[in-house]
């Protein structure tokens, strides 16, 4: 083996159980790993072949699998949030020109060299949060110039950056202003032009479309991703963020991986979800960012069997964090997951909603040696400590890619 490595002394370690479908807890164990990944994980694995970490008695957990941000944004939109503050709801807000067309109108005319320098900022600033592979969307050039730039900015990233990107083409994010009056052409559009260029130049690996009142209708949203799914690319759908108009039980219909947000899913919407075997990705933060008091029924889909899983849904307009660990506090608190379950939402069933749970998401021998050591010894903590920098530092393939200062 080359470069092998073993972290000895660690406090808890936490894998996913296959049997169970639920974590497992290790105390006082040894994990193995080289060539960026896991051998092999049990007691006294120590040899002197081996270069040892100590860690110190510290929680040890996969990396955080992040299934649903926005990075691809140049300039934020802090005003909208004091906006919000002073009672402005986020629909008043992008009626009114703010919102995601704003974004498209400074994307638009952003400096190529510029926005991808601040897009490679927010993917080094992942590990930070201890997240080692995120899903990544277009969606904030909504012209076919635009949109295969953005996409293609994440491909060069995605080559030049040790983060692991699945790219996820969302032109139908919003209606531009071009196409206000004209849904029906910005959707041909859609489907004649991006489409093809998209899956031509193999840019993205998932269609997505927000599918809302006053965004993309149900009869819409089918269009698009029914020529998405022809064209061989799978299925996601933002759904019912704000009313259950018919999204989730169109994601079941189309065979979509996931259906994200689900603020306002009903019992009927929830039996969909399980009948089209659909993921749900629920995103607190942007509830709590959006001042909303109306969460996801996080625990009721879990106690049906869904394999719910958590992201940031990080964006310039709705929720503007990158921090996984908030987002298990979040959930913890007011999706009323238990930490190990919200734990689970943000590691091995994200990855299942990328399709890459054989290689990521939990700390199993062969694969990816992708990991957080913390600075506290129980899982619990995660949560516990709300906002604060508890990593001790993050390893993606084997190889540490951030440590706090000092260490």
């Amino acid at each position: 083996m080359n470069n092998a490595k073993i972290i000895s002394n660690i406090g808890e370690l936490v894998s996913y159980d296959s049997d169970s479908k639920s974590m497992k807890v290790y105390q006082n164990v040894d994990m193995v790993f080289a060539d960026g990944v896991i051998r092999e994980i049990g007691k006294d694995l120590f040899s002197g072949e081996l270069e040892l970490i100590d860690a110190e008695g510290s929680l040890i957990t996969p990396g955080f699998v992040d299934p649903h941000t926005h990075p691809v944004f140049f300039e934020t939109r802090e005003l909208e949030y004091e906006m919000r503050i002073m009672g402005k709801s986020y629909m008043e807000i992008a009626a009114a020109g703010g919102g995601i067309r704003s974004s498209v109108r400074s994307l638009r005319s952003a400096d190529y060299k510029e926005l991808k320098g601040k897009v490679k900022q927010r993917l080094d600033d992942f590990f930070r949060y201890g997240t080692t592979t995120i899903e990544a969307k277009s969606g904030y050039g909504l012209s076919t110039e635009s949109e295969l730039m953005s996409l293609r900015l994440l491909k060069e990233l995605d080559d030049e950056h040790p983060l692991d990107i699945k790219r996820t083409f969302l032109g139908a994010h919003e209606y531009p202003d071009e196409y206000r009056e004209d849904h029906d052409a910005y959707i041909d559009l859609i489907i004649q032009e991006m489409l093809p260029a998209v899956v031509r130049e193999g840019l993205a690996e998932f269609c997505d479309v927000f599918c809302e009142e006053g965004v993309f209708s149900v009869r819409e949203s089918r269009r698009v991703l029914e020529a998405a799914k022809f064209l061989g690319l799978g299925i996601r759908l933002h759904a019912e963020e704000f009313k259950p108009i018919g999204g989730v039980q169109l994601a079941a219909k189309l065979g979509a991986i996931s259906a994200d947000h689900l603020t306002a899913i009903t019992d009927e919407g929830i039996d969909a979800l399980i009948e089209g075997n659909v993921i749900p990705i629920l995103l607190p933060a942007t509830t709590f960012f959006l001042g909303s008091d109306y969460y996801a029924p996080g625990r009721k889909m879990w106690d049906r069997g869904l394999p719910v899983a958590i992201a940031t849904d990080f964006n310039p307009g709705s929720s503007m964090t990158q921090s996984m660990p908030l987002v298990i506090s979040i959930a913890c608190l007011k999706l009323k997951l238990t930490p190990l379950e919200a734990l689970q939402a943000a590691t091995i069933n994200a990855a299942r909603s990328l399709a890459m749970d054989s290689a990521i998401g939990s700390l199993e021998p062969d694969k990816q040696a992708d990991f957080v050591i913390w600075k506290f010894n129980r899982y619990q903590g995660i949560p516990y400590y709300l906002g604060y920098q508890a990593i001790r530092s993050v390893w993606k393939r084997g190889r540490e890619v951030w440590s706090e200062p000092g260490e």
